[in-house]
């Protein structure tokens, strides 16, 4: 495929199938250049009911600025948790020493490790790879140390709702949401979304009244209703792409979508749902990480989406979107090749830490050189999480703060 997609197709809001699955198809029609909103003076936003407010209606990520922790987390221990898929098992790096100085077995498939909604559990999702003996695990953050586990179906990926009630078992094999107890993981209800194979990655408007979740293996997107729990549409971005990882804008009403197929990130009008621009970043665009400052974007290019990636020459990096213009200013290259994947920034913003997905590696990045370290792990790292992180309460993943 070709290295740059500065593309879009028919975009379309259905609830019907039949987009392609894994491999792209030839390059669509040119876009133009990404539409930036008109400045407008600040509202109040009227969040959702138990939803914490808004601080600032310009800047979401105004309460996860660098050191601005939680009292509540102010005495966590300082670590990297790294699940390893293959390994079965989560690696704790010390983030001041750069040192592997734990690990623990946590069961089949270790996906993410997804800090709660009140910040005092950090959960493993074991996905078990679509089989009935998922599970997911507690750390407590306060110590570094595992709790039991507790069985749930197919949790790739785990998010909760903006008030805090449930925790959304994503169950990618089967293509569907599950509303559980947050502390419990006992089943509330689920909600099934036929039209999207492979979901996986989310992310919420400002004021939390509905969710954008990306289908990987057809191109699209879907738009939950988090107050009525139900689907309100379907978009696809591409036929032939792959998205993966989703996040708002500072204003909460602009999504960035990365597409490992397109090599760039999809810019959506999430009221409108539609496509609004695409930005070009690298080979395999896959995590996607706003700077402590809330001005720029990090964006994980993977390279090929197979292991095999660098036998064809296509090398892992790491572009740098800048909000505002909505252009990369730089780019950031893995030495020696690299499969940046998921994770998260540093409670100072000094580090990109992202999992060296086919590498067996963790790499911390200075976010103000670009420059690597690399820390051996497991096999196959995924999801890593930073702790602790700054915000008030978590969204889910690898640490969507608020």
């Amino acid at each position: 495929m070709k290295a740059v997609v500065a593309a879009a197709c028919a975009i379309a809001v259905s609830t019907a199938l039949g987009c392609a699955r894994r491999e792209p198809a030839a390059s669509p029609p040119p876009l133009p250049q990404p539409v930036r909103p008109a400045q407008r003076a600040p509202h109040p936003v009227a969040t959702v009911p138990g939803m914490p407010p808004v601080r600032d209606a310009q800047n979401i990520f105004s309460e996860t600025r660098a050191n601005r922790l939680a009292p509540r987390v102010a005495r966590d221990v300082r670590r990297v948790y790294v699940p390893n898929l293959r390994s079965r098992d989560v690696y704790v790096i010390d983030p001041a020493t750069f040192k592997v100085v734990d690990y623990f077995t946590v069961g089949r498939g270790p996906q993410h490790v997804v800090p709660s909604w009140d910040l005092r559990t950090l959960w493993v999702t074991n996905n078990a790879e679509g089989r009935k003996d998922g599970s997911v695990v507690p750390i407590d953050p306060r110590t570094g140390k595992r709790g039991a586990p507790i069985p749930v179906d197919d949790p790739y990926n785990m998010y909760f709702t903006p008030d805090g009630a449930s925790a959304i078992v994503v169950a990618e094999a089967r293509k569907r949401l599950d509303f559980r107890d947050p502390h419990t993981m006992a089943w509330k209800s689920s909600l099934r979304t036929p039209g999207c194979p492979g979901i996986n990655h989310a992310d919420y408007a400002s004021d939390g009244r509905y969710a954008i979740f990306t289908c990987e293996f057809n191109g699209r997107l879907v738009k939950i209703d988090t107050l009525h729990r139900k689907v309100l549409g379907y978009l696809t971005l591409w036929p032939g792409g792959m998205p993966q990882d989703v996040r708002a804008g500072p204003r909460g009403k602009t999504f960035f979508v990365a597409d490992m197929h397109a090599d760039g990130v999809w810019i959506v009008d999430g009221d409108r749902f539609r496509v609004i621009g695409f930005i070009p970043t690298g080979v395999g665009a896959h995590g996607l990480y706003p700077s402590r400052d809330g001005t720029k974007l990090y964006v994980s290019n993977r390279g090929s989406h197979s292991p095999h990636g660098r036998r064809n020459g296509k090398f892992g990096s790491v572009a740098v979107i800048e909000f505002a213009t909505r252009k990369v200013v730089a780019r950031w290259p893995i030495p020696g090749g690299g499969s940046p994947d998921m994770g998260n920034v540093s409670a100072d913003g000094r580090y990109l830490w992202l999992a060296g997905r086919f590498d067996n590696v963790v790499y911390a990045i200075d976010t103000t050189s670009g420059s690597v370290r690399k820390i051996r792990v497991g096999l196959e790292p995924h999801g890593l999480t930073v702790w602790p992180q700054p915000g008030r309460y978590s969204l889910g993943h690898t640490g969507i703060l608020r």
